[in-house]
């Protein structure tokens, strides 16, 4: 598989035993090129290492904040083998690719293999991985360093983003335990509810 646009190559393979539990295709990957990140922060998967954390596929998938610890719709056998500049996660249930909605928690198939996946990504990466945001944070000179996400507020999920919204690099670790929690308080907030964010310093 030919990958374009890597702007972040993952460290040496420290994590082979994880490599048993993957998906054909996946290890095979992860054998070739250790996880990685494109578009500058646009898609980054994961790799078979136990540092740094951010790029640990281990550890977002049976650390203390895996994923399926923190999102009911997620199964422990998910594998949570990348996610977007906004930290949507995308998972391999049965050799499909779902997307988490991390904001509110919803999980949705891709229709689409691993391979069928970077297809598309290589194809129409901005209309694909959904990169507008991260474009306007380049655009207006800011940049996504290896282990950063992008926040967005207000919130995505919110009618008020549709105006404008600010955009934020800061640590992936801090942004995964954000959305996590705010997906956590809106389980039961009815659709079309209204919710306050407090804004603490």
């Amino acid at each position: 598989m030919e990958l374009e646009n890597v702007t972040y190559t993952g460290p040496l393979l420290t994590d082979g035993d994880l490599l048993c539990r993957l998906p054909a295709n996946l290890a095979g990957l992860l054998r070739q090129i250790n996880g990685f990140i494109q578009f500058h922060g646009g898609l980054h998967v994961r790799g078979a290492c136990h540092d740094p954390g951010w790029h640990s596929l281990r550890d977002a998938w049976d650390g203390e904040a895996a994923f399926w610890r923190l999102y009911p719709e997620v199964n422990q056998a998910d594998v949570p083998f990348a996610e977007d500049c906004m930290g949507d996660q995308f998972l391999l249930r049965d050799g499909v690719v779902h997307q988490l909605a991390a904001e509110v928690g919803e999980v949705e198939s891709l229709g689409v293999g691993l391979r069928e996946f970077f297809q598309a990504v290589g194809s129409d990466p901005v209309g694909f991985l959904a990169l507008q945001p991260l474009l306007q944070h380049q655009q207006g000179g800011g940049r996504l360093e290896p282990g950063q996400l992008l926040a967005a507020y207000p919130p995505f999920c919110t009618e008020e983003s549709a105006d404008s919204v600010s955009l934020t690099a800061i640590a992936a670790g801090e942004r995964r335990r954000f959305l996590a929690d705010m997906a956590a308080q809106l389980r039961d907030v009815p659709e079309g509810g209204q919710i306050e964010f407090r804004v603490v310093d």
